[in-house]
């Protein structure tokens, strides 16, 4: 498979996990949190499995989209379920272990994906996800007995929904191909069918999404806000060093994975910490220090050149996960505190559709970035210079973003005169 087509095996996954956010976030509110995260358990498992077996690569692209799918279920669940099933004065701590959990499992990926690859072929990742997920579906099903359907009986939007994912597709396919004619017009369409759809809900009796919450309740629209801009300007950096590493570093993949771990292991550490912390103090408080914390370190690596050592890299990722922990679990804190009950399934998928959403833009703008600096050319040494402007550039704006990010979180307003009324 070409440069081009390898990518679309983890685009595909991304895409349509982000499409299928929403709208599995409100069937869940309807029908049932645990009955939907068990669908998407299922469907993950099944088509882990059928990626592992896939004969070609346009069937393992179909089969990543289907597996994302799956993905949109539990991702539009997980922290719904946590909501509804702790009290308000433990949310802050038991998000914060979900976070470190989350967290956890991406310092381990590398490793162990990198050992599976190696020793038992690219397949065994897929195998091993389907063993994994089936041993999900007998926990679940073992020990998970409630269940929450806060809006049971209400209908569910049909053509939102389809108004709401054709207009995402669009939005980031066209994002995607940037700056050509193409990416411009399928941007514009995307822009004009997420206008529908604004103007569809707002008259929808029962929509899929309470656009009108944005305006009306100031925290969730800028405790989102701020997730995605977090996410704009933080997915793109493992992306970023690994490149810098391997090729003006000249370090093999495995210790420039090692070194990159730096950053989620600091996440998984604070995470906890951080959340039992938004349980006392304003969330708004920790998430904003927290993103200081992640435009400090992203200025910081906007120097990072030729010369500068392993060890100054590896500090500022411990900084960035240091950041990254304190504003990502009270920001999911203050976003579930903000709405009443019968929302968790839709607030934990906008949530969750702002982290995939921000995480395809940032590796957007790292390509439009590429695109105009370098052009379509291999990193060859004769263009490390251009790379690193590139990548300089890269971390400037992304740096500048969290400022923006700052003030979005500070002022979202407080939480805790919301959760008196939940």
């Amino acid at each position: 498979m070409d440069a081009l087509s390898l990518s679309w095996i983890a685009t595909s996954a991304v895409l349509a996990a982000a499409i299928f956010l929403v709208p599995f976030g409100r069937l869940a509110d309807i029908h049932g949190r645990r009955k939907i995260f068990v669908y998407g358990i299922s469907t993950f498992t099944a088509f882990s499995l059928l990626s592992g077996l896939a004969p070609s690569g346009t069937v393992l692209i179909l089969t990543r989209a289907l597996q994302g799918v799956g993905a949109a279920m539990i991702f539009g669940t997980g922290i719904a379920m946590l909501t509804s099933a702790y009290p308000v004065a433990e949310r802050g701590r038991v998000l914060g272990i979900s976070v470190a959990a989350t967290y956890f499992g991406l310092s381990l990926g590398p490793f162990i994906g990198g050992f599976l690859t190696q020793h038992l072929g690219w397949r065994s990742l897929f195998f091993m996800n389907a063993l994994l997920g089936l041993c999900i579906i007998m926990l679940v099903l073992w020990r998970l007995k409630s269940e929450w359907a806060e809006a049971r009986g209400e209908k569910f939007d049909i053509p939102g929904s389809l108004l709401y994912t054709v207009s995402l597709t669009m939005l980031m396919i066209g994002f995607s191909k940037l700056p050509g004619a193409t990416g411009m017009w399928t941007l514009l369409a995307g822009l004009a069918g997420f206008a529908a759809f604004v103007a569809w809900e707002r008259r929808a009796h029962k929509p899929l999404l309470d656009v009108t919450l944005f305006a009306r309740n100031v925290v969730f629209a800028y405790s989102n806000a701020a997730a995605l801009i977090n996410y704009c300007a933080t997915y793109a950096v493992t992306f970023l060093l690994s490149l810098y590493l391997q090729y003006i570093k000249g370090l093999d993949p495995q210790i420039a994975g090692a070194i990159l771990v730096a950053q989620p292991i600091m996440m998984a550490l604070f995470s906890p910490l951080a959340g039992r912390v938004s349980d006392t103090i304003e969330p708004r408080v920790v998430a904003s220090i927290g993103m200081a914390i992640i435009s400090v370190g992203l200025a910081l690596l906007a120097f990072v050149g030729n010369e500068t050592s392993i060890v100054l890299i590896t500090i500022y990722l411990l900084l960035l996960g240091f950041g990254f922990a304190l504003f990502s679990s009270p920001n999911t804190n203050a976003v579930m505190s903000s709405v009443e009950k019968k929302l968790y399934g839709v607030a934990s998928a906008t949530l969750g559709t702002m982290r995939l959403t921000g995480q395809m833009f940032s590796m957007g703008i790292v390509m439009l970035i590429f695109s105009l600096i370098m052009g379509k050319t291999q990193i060859t040494p004769e263009y490390y210079p251009k790379f690193l402007q590139s990548m300089q550039l890269a971390f400037s704006i992304f740096s500048a973003l969290c400022v923006l990010g700052v003030f979005a979180s500070l002022a979202r307003g407080k939480v805790r005169n919301n959760q008196s009324t939940m």
